[in-house]
């Protein structure tokens, strides 16, 4: 196939637009938008199938706890209903579907499987943690340094790869971690809401429950609030509990003071 030239007099804006629907949607069944000279050539169609295929592959890569849930060809399906709607922005695929769990939260028969939209979030997040940039991780030694004034002063910074979900009234993290761990998928779920941390502290993404004051602290920290006002915002006494398990898990990166 020839590569597809720029028309006469069109914009380079309106021709990528055309250049993606055509590629990736079905202006080919659209009566009122026909498709453009390059996409009537032969191989045009041999380039859409390709390029579609690797995109559904790609988010069926990045989302292996969803496949296992709900199997290989249902997510296929979704996926090239997403990959329609939300084409790649960029070249590479490694983390593509950013949007799929909101996608699936409306979509068809995934609306049977309420958690869902949330071990895709939660897939989402190990991508993000896995690819996040390197960073140390601060030690519970450095905390410990400190006087407790200088302490209530600093503010603890989330470590890069850092991630964290709470998700209300479902059993989606207890879902996720027993497919994760290869535990017994069906054995009974708990009722409530759950919180989970995703963390890389030796190279490799781990997981862990937490609880709601946890979260309410890494996001405190993550908005810049210093130790005394993110404690305040999650409750002092379930910060003193909580502290130790996110030190250890690597979810901090250092302290500024």
């Amino acid at each position: 196939m020839n590569a597809p030239s720029l028309p006469a007099g069109a914009s380079l804006d309106a021709f990528q637009r055309d250049f993606a629907a055509a590629l990736l949607g079905d202006a080919d069944q659209d009566p009122d938008r026909p498709l453009p000279d390059f996409a009537r050539q032969p191989g045009f169609a041999v380039y859409r199938n390709t390029t579609l295929a690797a995109c559904i592959d790609a988010l069926v890569a990045n989302h292996p706890t969803v496949r296992q849930i709900v199997g290989e060809a249902w997510l296929e399906s979704a996926a090239g209903a997403f990959v329609r709607e939300h084409p790649p922005s960029t070249g590479s695929l490694a983390d593509y579907g950013a949007g799929l769990a909101d996608f699936l939260a409306g979509f068809g028969s995934a609306r049977a499987l309420p958690y869902l939209a949330d071990v895709a979030r939660l897939d989402r997040l190990w991508i993000e943690a896995h690819s996040a940039p390197d960073g140390p991780v601060l030690a519970p030694a450095e905390v410990g340094r400190l006087g407790p004034e200088e302490l209530l002063r600093a503010v603890l910074v989330p470590h890069p790869a850092a991630r964290w979900l709470s998700v209300a009234e479902s059993a989606a993290f207890t879902i996720w971690r027993r497919h994760r761990d290869g535990d017994d998928v069906g054995a009974e779920l708990g009722v409530g809401d759950e919180s989970g941390l995703l963390t890389r502290p030796h190279g490799i993404v781990e997981w862990q429950a937490i609880d709601a004051a946890s979260v309410a602290f890494l996001d405190a920290c993550a908005a810049g609030r210093t130790l005394a006002e993110a404690a305040a915002r999650a409750g002092e006494s379930a910060v003193v509990a909580a502290l130790p398990q996110l030190l250890a898990a690597g979810a901090f990166t250092r302290l500024d003071r």
